[in-house]
């Protein structure tokens, strides 16, 4: 095996291990990098064992890592998410949407809770007709203090999830409370669960389509020949 063969094995195995460990994999001559968001966003605290999860200390070093590479033009965010820790979701859309390379976004499955800033964070958002994304407020677990402060703290955390889904997309703020806020949609929760076509209309996503429409949009940013947003 002469030395350019050693080098293509060793950069497919690389690859591979891309892929296994981190859902994460670069196309060919083009330069688009693909990452994943599955399962439950794991953030500071781990989830127990046989839980499929995104750990965003995987993921935002390879985002940073897209960034730098000049090897990749673009990137694409696949979503089928059921949600998870707040700030580690917001951490990640932060990152995303300050980005200076084109990203787009895809929901397949399902896009919930706090995956509903990371599908809103790139340039250009994609969703199936087929798939599906739950609003609803911040809640969190454990022992919580009956008392003023509490209120206030899940308030302010809101309205940073609400501020930025706001500011990244073209729903209105009262048309996203309005969702946040449901009591008629969910049997056992306040908030609305909505399909592809509705997420549209709303104006969370930007766009019906799949795989192949997000890659001409994100190719058509790379050329020149697409609006970046």
């Amino acid at each position: 095996m002469d030395e350019r063969e050693k080098n293509q094995k060793h950069n497919e195995t690389d690859e591979e291990n891309e892929i296994i460990r981190f859902g994460a994999a670069r196309s060919g001559s083009d330069g688009i990098f693909c990452i994943t968001v599955i399962g439950q966003i794991e953030g500071h605290y781990a989830l127990q064992q046989g839980s499929k999860a995104t750990k965003y200390e995987h993921l935002l070093p390879l985002i940073v890592s897209a960034e730098e590479n000049e090897e990749v033009k673009g990137l694409l965010v696949i979503l089928n998410t059921v949600g998870g820790d707040v700030e580690a979701g917001l951490a990640i859309a932060e990152l995303l949407s300050t980005m200076s390379k084109p990203t787009v976004s895809l929901v397949i499955g399902g896009g919930h809770s706090i995956g509903v800033p990371i599908a809103v964070s790139c340039r250009r958002s994609f969703i199936v007709p087929s798939a599906t994304m739950t609003l609803h407020p911040v809640r969190i677990t454990g022992t919580v203090l009956g008392v003023w402060q509490s209120f206030d703290y899940l308030a302010r955390m809101q309205k940073r999830v609400t501020d930025f889904v706001v500011s990244h997309s073209d729903v209105t703020e009262e048309e996203f409370t309005r969702l946040l806020s449901n009591t008629e949609d969910m049997t056992n929760d306040v908030g609305t669960i909505i399909d592809g076509r509705a997420a549209v209309e709303a104006g969370l996503i930007d766009e019906i389509g799949g795989l192949s429409a997000a890659l001409e949009c994100l190719r058509g940013m790379i050329n020149g020949t697409e609006d970046k947003k």
